[in-house]
């Protein structure tokens, strides 16, 4: 049974330590939120490209831009479904970390786990990241102005 008295310096002491995993929960919010900037522009670029096949105009290499679209934006979705991932744990390392302190148990191993996978998932999202950047990259057609001179 739950006593209905709790300490307050340790419920105090909680949250203190619940503060920095909530601190990364913003910056894994921020980054979604860097990821659903450029997720929007790439359908935004594929659904202009498809109406230029559709339309019978530059249609190889709108095809050909339309594959690159496609891959960034698997590798965009793949991020963003890792960093979500990522937060819920993050989310479940502090919600189990009041239910250790309230209920009296020690989920040490579980914190542990826990914050291992969250930070794995949030490496894959980088990575993933990284490399819809590189492709961006490499696949840009800005700057032939400049070389033609």
């Amino acid at each position: 049974m739950i006593d209905s008295f709790y300490d307050v310096a340790d419920i105090a002491n909680l949250i203190k330590i619940a503060v920095a995993p909530v601190f990364l929960l913003a910056g894994i919010g921020s980054f979604i939120n860097v990821l659903s900037s450029r997720v929007a522009r790439i359908v935004d670029r594929a659904r202009r490209l498809e109406e230029l096949i559709e339309s019978r105009q530059a249609v190889e290499s709108s095809r050909g831009e339309l594959r690159i679209q496609v891959q960034r934006l698997r590798l965009a979705g793949w991020s963003v479904g890792l960093c979500v991932t990522s937060a819920l744990l993050i989310c479940s390392l502090v919600a189990l970390l009041f239910l250790g302190g309230l209920l009296h148990f020690d989920p040490s191993e579980a914190l542990g786990l826990l914050f291992v996978l969250a930070m794995c998932a949030l490496i894959l999202a980088l990575l993933l990241f990284l490399g819809e950047i590189q492709m961006a990259v490499k696949h840009t057609s800005v700057g032939r102005t400049i070389r033609r001179k």
